[in-house]
């Protein structure tokens, strides 16, 4: 399958600039949004600036740019696949406004997670749906594929590019070819084994199981936790 272009809304925060290096740094088209320009553009810079020098000497094609950066529906428009990072509280919104923009035959990756933080514990939001991501496929118009990816990947870790993600990520829709299509573009990122989890019925469990980890990193005070599914071949 040829490479998709990438567009990660909310690629100004930590998730989606962790994101955003690594998949550029498997020479995929990658593009960060923001609800302005100007910021994504910076954003872009600083990404690319830190590209460089974690690959020194690489003798880049002409033609090609690490990332790009532009506003959110700007990057929506010019993406294969569309990958939703922004906190869950505006998620709804951010996609209400996204919709419009959406290309023809555009995967929606939600990455969004439905936490609630309250007396020193962190716990699911209750939701109608059963689950963030069952909320957001409520929004998006079914002629276009919604898979879960991402939920479950420290943003530290993500940005830390010296540092292996030795993990494995959870992966779930309902639509076979467009989480094939996703599974193989993460699958591109080293040290990272992307799970076929399912259908959309699995993301309340994916969900849940980010939960446990903010509750590992705050138990243990560390902020790298993650999964690693073994007994299966990378």
């Amino acid at each position: 399958m040829a490479d998709l272009s990438i567009g990660i809304i909310g690629g100004t925060g930590p998730q989606g600039r962790g994101l955003a290096m690594r998949l550029a740094l498997t020479r995929q088209r990658v593009r960060v949004g923001s609800r302005q320009a100007e910021r994504a553009k910076a954003s872009a810079r600083d990404l690319n600036g830190q590209l460089d020098a974690a690959v020194p000497g690489l003798d880049k094609d002409l033609s090609f740019s690490w990332i790009e950066g532009d506003s959110n529906q700007a990057v929506t428009g010019m993406s294969d696949v569309v990958m939703l990072t922004v906190p869950f509280d505006s998620a709804a919104d951010t996609l209400r406004d996204l919709v419009p923009h959406l290309k023809p035959g555009a995967i929606f990756v939600d990455v969004t997670v439905p936490l609630e933080f309250g007396k020193g514990d962190v716990m699911l939001r209750s939701l109608p749906e059963g689950s963030g991501s069952r909320h957001l496929r409520a929004i998006l118009p079914a002629e276009f594929p919604l898979i879960g990816a991402c939920k479950t990947q420290p943003a530290g870790v993500l940005e830390q590019l010296d540092a292996p993600l030795n993990c494995s990520d959870f992966v779930f829709g309902d639509h076979k070819e467009a989480k094939a299509a996703v599974i193989e573009m993460l699958q591109k990122i080293p040290h990272l084994l992307p799970l076929d989890v399912g259908g959309l019925s699995a993301a309340a469990t994916v969900e849940g199981m980010t939960a446990l980890l903010v509750r590992i990193n705050r138990r243990h005070k560390v902020h790298s936790s993650r999964f690693s599914v073994v007994g299966l071949r990378p």
